[in-house]
């Protein structure tokens, strides 16, 4: 019996994914429980399992290809996966036209298969025939690679053939009763693309935070004020404790943890930068999920702490840590990376001295961090050496007024630079 595999629920509001690659060729046994294909969508990746044993006869969607979900990305023949032919036949009440009904609908899906989807789109747009272009991939499918390496190589030929005539034409006729040259043309221009480009398609992720992005600029006003913090005592605090508090919790003292504690009491004075707008109405949200966002090669991703108020120290630095791995081996599940009411943002630990970050939609606030660099500072009519750091609250103006957001970075401030009253104030 044919069953087909098809694109699971990934997740709320997530309806669309990007097929990463197949586990299984046509043919391929399949066991129950084994990955068949790995989905990438806007929040995390997915690997879509079997759910009975048999064969794998179609692959519809392949590598790179947009799907929905609910989709049919490929087809198996439900049976005792592994098993001989012979043993097929004797199981089979009809083996002969079960045998050839399976090996049409293989060839036909070995025959479309022979182009990646993408190698395909790039040939018709430079007017590729793609009969031409021999393949490298695996059963001889022809991949992009295969396509751009053949347009660059048309494109040394075509230049080739340029020099040659060029060469020719400068030769001196030998005889002067020879019509003369015609007049001087001028020189053949190729439209198309430059060899030295690249076309990459984006990945899931990575049109999700593009259209995230914008979204952010064009339904938010957006606005952003700053503020600069003496991180002096943070790092002596930090410098005292570091040795007895790895040794005690097994993980670093970082900056993460004050910036955490010292924005959820900043928050707790100014409520309406913890909240959402929901049409008309505004969503105060009396409990801190603070997202942390972390650097991946595919785009930035924000995992939540939730009910961070409640953690201790050590406890939201074990988070980070877990979390930067799982971002490391792309190993979040929408559960990490869901929801959250209000972000920080670190671009200082890539040198960054100042910028202003976006927001996180439907969130108002995000705090930005910087780098921190020593600078000269007036103390009590003296000029100190300090090491500073720029701190940038952007906010959606909607419901957030300027003071609000001006106090929350005088409030932060106070608390960072007194440490010690982030244990006192809980």
């Amino acid at each position: 019996m044919s069953i087909d595999i098809k694109v699971p629920e990934l997740g709320e509001s997530i309806v669309e994914a990007t097929v990463i690659r197949w586990f299984k060729s046509v043919g391929d046994p399949i066991k129950v429980g084994e990955a068949l294909v790995e989905l990438e969508t806007e929040k995390a990746n997915f690997e879509v399992a079997a759910e009975k044993q048999g064969v794998l006869t179609s692959i519809v969607k392949g590598d790179e290809e947009d799907v929905l979900v609910g989709d049919v990305i490929g087809v198996m023949e439900e049976g005792a996966a592994g098993k001989s032919d012979t043993e097929t036949k004797k199981e089979s009440p009809e083996p002969e036209e079960v045998k050839i009904e399976v090996n049409e609908k293989a060839q036909v899906i070995t025959e479309s298969e022979k182009v990646t989807p993408v190698a395909r789109r790039i040939a018709q747009e430079h007017g590729v025939d793609i009969s031409l272009v021999k393949g490298t991939g695996h059963g001889d499918r022809v991949t992009k690679e295969d396509v751009e390496n053949f347009i660059s190589s048309q494109g040394a030929e075509a230049s080739q053939e340029d020099k040659i005539t060029e060469e020719i034409s400068n030769v001196e006729p030998i005889r002067k009763d020879v019509a003369p040259l015609p007049a001087e043309q001028p020189p053949r221009i190729t439209i198309g693309r430059d060899v030295r480009e690249e076309r990459i398609k984006m990945s899931r992720r990575r049109r999700t935070i593009a259209r995230r992005m914008l979204e952010a600029k064009q339904t938010t006003a957006m606005l952003t004020t700053f503020n600069e913090i003496d991180m002096g005592a943070v790092m002596e605090l930090r410098k005292r404790r570091k040795e007895t508090f790895k040794e005690r919790y097994g993980v670093g003292l970082g900056l993460n943890s004050f910036f955490v504690k010292a924005a959820i009491g900043a928050l707790k004075e100014f409520p309406r930068i913890n909240a959402e707008i929901d049409g008309d109405d505004m969503i105060i949200k009396h409990y801190y999920d603070i997202g942390i966002a972390i650097g991946a090669p595919e785009g930035l991703v924000v995992p939540v702490l939730r009910n961070a108020d409640s953690m201790t120290f050590a406890a939201i630095e074990k988070s980070i840590k877990d979390y930067a791995q799982k971002t490391e081996d792309n190993a979040l599940s929408l559960e990490d990376i869901m929801g959250g009411t209000f972000t920080i943002t670190n671009g200082g630990v890539f040198g960054s001295l100042m910028s202003t970050p976006i927001l996180n939609p439907p969130e108002v606030g995000i705090l930005g961090l910087h780098k921190i660099e020593q600078r000269h500072i007036v103390i009590n009519g003296e000029l100190e050496v300090r090491s500073m750091m720029y701190v940038a609250l952007s906010y959606d103006h909607r419901i957030v007024d300027g003071r609000e957001a001006v106090q929350f970075l005088v409030r932060l401030k106070e608390l960072i630079e007194d440490p010690e009253s982030l244990l006192l104030e809980g």
